[in-house]
């Protein structure tokens, strides 16, 4: 594990275009959004969004984003984590509750009380203390499960 590591996108630019890659690659969504959403991220004076990537001997293994509303009708949360992705091949090492252990710590670095995520997955993360609030409404239209978190230092 000593080989993997996170990297703040914002802090590393030099990631930009394989952040948007993989982001992309990996959630079906068109290029030219995170490629604007990232790339103005970097400049911003706004402490979100923020994008961040698991690295394992320079290969992009993992991802999450920590952002101010994920396409979801609950406008009075934030932040969300977001894209929260493992690769198939590295999954049943721990890395999950790593990025979600990171994501925290960044949010109480960035100030925030709570943490919150939107997914259709029952059972994942609630293992590491997420907490169910209740449902909320996509893009689409179609109702998604809400969880929370306390942020930790």
């Amino acid at each position: 594990m000593n080989n993997i590591n996170m990297i703040a996108v914002r802090e590393n630019p030099e990631y930009l275009e394989r952040a948007v890659d993989y982001f992309s690659s990996k959630w079906g969504i068109a290029k030219n959004i995170y490629q604007d959403c990232i790339a103005n991220s970097l400049t911003t004076d706004s402490p979100l969004p923020r994008w961040y990537l698991m690295m394992k001997d320079n290969e992009i293994i993992g991802s999450y984003g920590l952002i101010v509303n994920d396409f979801i009708s609950r406008q009075d949360l934030w932040p969300w984590l977001c894209v929260v992705y493992i690769e198939e091949n590295e999954r049943g090492k721990a890395l999950g509750s790593r990025l979600l252990e990171h994501g925290r710590k960044e949010a109480a670095k960035l100030g925030f009380q709570m943490v919150y995520l939107c997914t259709d997955h029952v059972g994942f993360y609630e293992k590491y203390g997420w907490r169910y609030i209740g449902g909320a409404y996509g893009a689409s239209g179609s109702e998604t499960r809400v969880y929370e978190i306390e942020s930790i230092s």
